[in-house]
């Protein structure tokens, strides 16, 4: 494929990206007590002096060996605010002497930066994601003015003995959204993320004592066994929230470079068997999701389909983490209590899937300091890092990091400890084509699908030939 036009796919990655945190350090001195005895304190003080200016030759020759070095960072003030930044910078200069970190962070972040770097002045890292308004990531990545960052997924988290593809949730390296060119460069490191996933009332599951599906034969024993009690197994807000779920079960259905060719409209791949597994599956969800769904599964009425969890009418509803924020005054039944799941394997054997958003951090080309630039972008996967980001409720994609997270943060930040696969990417961007919109005909069409007034033909058809349209706009 065209670098052109696998490029679009970046545009895919720069629509779909969205999401977050603890602490310090510990500085050293000495000190020492003297006595001096009834003789030889002409010998005592010209010990010390001699002592002294040893010591002042060790501090001087260690302070020849630090090399000064100003390190330019610029990050994207978010909902998470400035302070983080500021706390880690220091973090950061603490675990290298002689780094000074010299920080920019602010809410409209290109705009500040943009004059120096027009000028030849760039920062040396720089967090900013696709998807903005002013597209500054994508502009430098179509004029192929990012430094690869494959080297630093085999550098050493510092101050740890892991290195940073090691330490980084499966997945998160191998999309669109990393990788822009689509020809396993990455170029954008994997900040800050928020998963999807089917949420539901763990305190029935209790109650039922019934366990928690992991595949879908299990999904559909559940909804029979649930049915008979007048419980539905499925609800979802608006056919919107199709996306996460639609991506999530393509991925699934056909590992990484599957979702990816159906990402960049490849001929025939929303005809194959794999697509033809996701488009059954919805049919057949369908007719377990609960009767007032599609009546209410609009802008105005969303929160009435989430309200079927809480009052036990349904169990599962595809969302994201802000859900529990969303309905945090909504009434609920006695003993509700959030759970949250990956969207089980669509194939035998294989791991449950989650589509997430992220943001991303990168290196210009043009940056002057690269290796310390590469330093701290693989800095940003130590604990150190992620524990004082996510105090201010910014979760990076590590292992573990639901170690050190509590309450309903620690168990949507578990799902992908959990064994889940994160899915992350969307469709590539092309040049408008009249009368088509790809997420319209994919996830727009479920409520028809559930109403019966489509059938599954007729639903794949129809996308398979919007994905030729846009297929042919993207060369």
């Amino acid at each position: 494929m065209k670098r052109k036009k696998i490029f679009a796919a970046l545009l895919a990655a720069a629509m779909m990206t969205s999401v977050m945190t603890g602490c310090g350090n510990a500085g050293a001195g000495s000190g020492s007590d003297s006595s001096t005895g009834d003789t030889g304190s002409e010998s005592s003080s010209a010990a010390e002096s001699t002592s002294q200016t040893e010591e002042s030759q060790e501090s001087a020759d260690s302070s020849a060996e630090v090399e000064e070095q100003v390190l330019k960072v610029a990050a994207f003030e978010g909902g998470y605010g400035a302070e983080m930044w500021s706390e880690v910078a220091a973090a950061f200069e603490n675990s290298h002497p002689g780094v000074t970190v010299e920080l920019t962070v602010d809410k409209k972040l290109e705009d500040v930066i943009s004059p120096g770097m027009k000028a030849g002045d760039y920062p040396d890292v720089v967090h900013l994601a696709t998807g903005r308004e002013a597209a500054l990531t994508e502009t430098l990545t179509k004029e192929n003015a990012l430094l690869p960052l494959t080297d630093v997924l085999d550098m050493t988290v510092p101050g740890e003995n892991v290195t940073v593809k090691d330490k980084v949730v499966p997945g998160f390296l191998d999309t669109l959204a990393t990788n822009p060119y689509g020809d396993g460069v990455t170029y954008y490191a994997p900040m800050f993320y928020s998963p999807c996933g089917l949420f539901y009332n763990a305190g029935l599951f209790k109650e039922k004592n019934w366990e928690v599906p992991t595949t879908w034969e299990e999904m559909w024993a559940l909804g029979d066994k649930a049915k008979e009690e007048g419980i539905a197994l499925f609800t979802y807000p608006t056919t919107g929230y199709f996306d996460a779920f639609t991506y999530a079960t393509l991925s699934s259905a056909g590992g990484p470079d599957f979702f990816n060719k159906c990402m960049t409209y490849e001929d025939g791949i929303w005809e194959s068997e794999n697509a033809t597994k996701v488009f059954s599956l919805i049919e057949k969800l369908g007719q377990y999701t609960e009767e007032t769904t599609v009546a209410n599964a609009n802008n105005d009425n969303f929160t009435k389909n989430q309200q079927l969890i809480l009052d036990n009418k349904a169990i599962f509803c595809p969302n994201g983490t802000w859900l529990p924020e969303e309905m945090k005054d909504a009434p609920r039944a006695d003993g509700f209590e959030w759970g949250f799941m990956a969207i089980p394997a669509v194939n035998d054997g294989g791991a449950g899937c989650s589509f997430c958003w992220f943001e991303q951090m990168w290196i210009p080309a043009a940056a002057e300091n690269q290796d310390m630039a590469k330093e701290f972008v693989a800095y940003m996967y130590s604990d150190e890092a992620a524990q004082i980001f996510a105090k201010s409720g910014a979760i990076q994609p590590i292992t573990g990091v639901s170690d050190y997270l509590e309450g309903d943060n620690k168990l949507f930040y578990s799902i992908y400890d959990n064994g889940a696969t994160a899915v992350m990417g969307g469709f590539a961007a092309t040049a408008p084509v009249e009368g088509v919109n790809m997420l319209d005909t994919l996830c727009g069409t479920v409520n028809s699908i559930v109403s019966g007034d489509k059938t599954v033909a007729e639903w794949q058809a129809a996308v398979e030939e919007a994905s030729d349209k846009l297929r042919e706009a993207m060369e």
